[in-house]
C-alpha cells in the first residue's frame, strides 16, 4: 500500500515524454483539479485497487482507502481472509508512531474481526 504525489488533472504536459499524439494546453497555470492516488496490491492475486483523494495524503485518507478496499471485496473473499498484512512505507502519515494511523487501523481490525499486521 502506498500513496503517491499529488497529480494535476487535465490536458497538462507534466514535463515528461510521451508516446503517441498527446496534446497539452499551453500553460499549466491555475489548475484547480488535483488528486492523490493511493494503491493497494494483493500480492497473492496481483489485483490492484486504487483510490483517489482530493485533499491531502493523511493517515485518515490511507485508512479510508483500506476500509473502502475491504468493503469492495465480496463476502467469500472477506470470510476466507485470515489476516491482513500491509506493507507501509513508514512515511509521516503511516508511521508506526503515528497515533491517528494506529488508532484507525486498530479500530478497523476490531470492526472486521481480523488481525492486521503492519510490515
Amino acid at each position: 500500500m502506498d500513496c503517491k504525489a499529488t497529480v494535476k488533472i487535465g490536458e497538462l504536459s507534466r514535463g515528461g515524454k510521451t508516446r503517441g499524439d498527446n496534446k497539452a494546453c499551453d500553460h499549466d497555470f491555475d489548475c484547480k483539479e488535483k488528486y492523490i492516488p493511493c494503491g493497494i496490491v494483493d500480492e497473492d492475486s496481483g489485483q490492484l485497487y486504487i483510490s483517489f483523494g482530493n485533499s491531502y495524503k493523511t493517515s485518515d485518507f490511507i485508512v479510508d482507502t483500506v476500509e473502502s478496499w475491504w468493503a469492495d471485496m465480496n463476502s467469500h473473499e472477506q470470510e476466507s481472509t485470515e489476516q491482513i498484512q500491509i506493507k507501509v512505507d513508514n512515511g509521516p502519515e503511516s508511521s508506526g508512531i503515528r497515533t491517528q494511523f494506529l488508532n484507525r487501523m486498530v479500530s478497523f481490525s476490531y470492526e472486521i474481526g481480523k488481525p492486521v499486521q503492519l510490515l
